[in-house]
């Protein structure tokens, strides 16, 4: 009867000892989604005017378009070395050189609906009074968000917007 519980014990710490080596390369394989550390997904913008934009992660790879305007908002999906892959507000996605981005935060203001003017108050208040009224693809400076608010600036205007109407800042994110 004892060779039999020494078995089982060896089964047992096997079964246990071949679980946790599975959890703990899972928690590698994430761990490796991001090779800066940095969580993934997250929003930065666009350091250069001059943006290639390639259809995978070396420079071996074509460039599938540029972008000519520093400052835009990105969403970084994934992380491979030195490359990003990344998602900018209308959906497109593609892999961009780590250098080239820029951690300050920016956002493109949405619309509701066509021809939509989002409202810029000079509170974090919608019964405080009309600053500006921003037409969607206006791209704001993010300055801190709170509260469902975010404080945005400018060329010419400096306001409250509500988060939600801004790409570029994830739904209830904390910025100070």
């Amino acid at each position: 009867m004892t060779v039999r519980w020494r078995v089982l014990s060896m089964v047992f710490a096997a079964a246990t000892l071949g679980a946790v080596a599975i959890e703990t390369t899972a928690d590698a394989k994430d761990s490796a989604l991001s090779t800066s550390g940095l969580p993934v997904p997250r929003y930065v913008s666009l350091k250069s005017d001059h943006v290639n934009v390639r259809a995978g992660p070396t420079k071996d790879n074509d460039v599938a378009w540029v972008y000519t305007k520093a400052g835009l908002p990105v969403e970084i999906t994934a992380e491979f070395e030195n490359w990003r892959r990344i998602r900018d507000s209308e959906g497109a996605e593609g892999w961009v050189y780590h250098s080239l981005l820029s951690g300050r935060r920016t956002a493109v203001v949405t619309m509701k609906a066509k021809d939509d003017f989002t409202p810029l108050y000079d509170r974090a208040d919608v019964q405080g009074n009309v600053a500006a009224r921003l037409q969607a693809g206006v791209v704001t400076q993010v300055k801190r968000c709170a509260a469902g608010w975010c404080h945005v600036t400018g060329d010419g205007f400096d306001g409250w917007i509500e988060q939600q109407r801004l790409w570029g800042v994830y739904a209830d994110e904390k910025i100070n």
